[in-house]
């Protein structure tokens, strides 16, 4: 039993992570319409230089100059290279390929420079665990946990309350009129891409903490599992983010948990189960659990 809550435990601490990736997805596409692939590079670029700077900055701040950086780069890339072909009216599969495109070159940028090696990203706690009620949890689960439930909390009072969240839910509800209102909808999409940008950043840094060991060439490949629990919740609901993100990191921790007594489904089963719960899912509600329906007049 203590197995079962310990996993449990380590697994919602996971989908705290996976919840922070998943608003990145979700924010932009609420935004903008536009699936954002380049969001895993931006993951791994936050993590990149957390592991590059926590030596002369410390984690904090080494954290802080990250997540501004990754801010910067990924409203960038919505000015510079997203904004010129949506306003060319490029459909939506042209601009999820830009995207992939884009993610891609900065990806491979990244592995060349990290190489063969694993960059630590200096989280104080280190391998530091915690034990309570008989289950051992790593503390840089825990103290992500906390970090993402207070940036959750606080991104929810700014969309409800603030000028931006208002004008970001009626650029989601309906551009034209929101245009016609006064607001910018190439700001708002500014915002959020800027928004995406600093979450991955701070995920990135927890997501290969241990007991990850650390940034490695593959780092952008594991934050393409953040996608499962983003679809799993809606595309269009923050709400949803939170809740596929924590579904999809009780799984995996389950999974990986119990990996000897699924041996017979074969190793690595652990990276497969966010597609097979999205799928499972999907084909129950295709447009995720808190999604909106669209509703065709034919």
């Amino acid at each position: 039993m203590s197995q079962v809550f310990e996993n449990l435990v380590t697994g919602l601490s996971l989908g705290c992570i996976y919840a922070l990736i998943a608003m990145g997805f979700v924010i932009v596409f609420k935004a903008t319409n536009v699936v954002n692939f380049a969001h895993a590079s931006v993951l791994m670029l936050g993590a990149y230089l957390v592991a590059t700077w926590h030596d002369a900055l410390g984690f904090f701040g080494a954290l802080i100059a990250a997540a501004a950086v990754c801010a910067v780069a990924a409203a960038l890339i919505d000015v510079i290279l997203v904004r010129p072909l949506r306003n060319r009216r490029g459909g939506l599969d042209a601009l999820a390929i830009l995207t992939i495109a884009i993610n891609v070159l900065i990806a491979t940028e990244l592995t060349r420079r990290v190489g063969t090696d694993i960059l630590p990203t200096g989280a104080p706690w280190g391998a530091d665990t915690t034990s309570f009620l008989g289950i051992t949890v790593p503390q840089t689960r825990i103290a992500a946990a906390i970090i993402a439930i207070a940036l959750m909390v606080a991104f929810w009072g700014a969309f409800k309350y603030s000028d931006w969240g208002v004008a970001m839910r009626s650029t989601a509800a309906d551009p034209q009129t929101a245009a016609l209102m006064g607001i910018r909808l190439s700001r708002v999409a500014a915002g959020a891409w800027a928004v995406s940008g600093l979450l991955a950043a701070i995920a990135g840094a927890f997501f290969t903490s241990f007991p990850a060991s650390g940034v490695t060439t593959t780092t952008y490949l594991l934050a393409l599992t953040a996608i499962p629990a983003a679809v799993l919740g809606g595309l269009d609901s923050t709400a949803g983010a939170v809740v596929g993100g924590l579904v999809i990191g009780v799984a995996v921790t389950f999974t990986a948990g119990y990996q000897d007594e699924l041996s017979f489904l074969g190793r690595g089963l652990s990276e497969v189960v966010p597609y097979i719960v999205l799928l499972g899912v999907l084909l129950w509600r295709p447009s995720g659990l808190f999604g909106t329906r669209e509703v065709t007049r034919v």
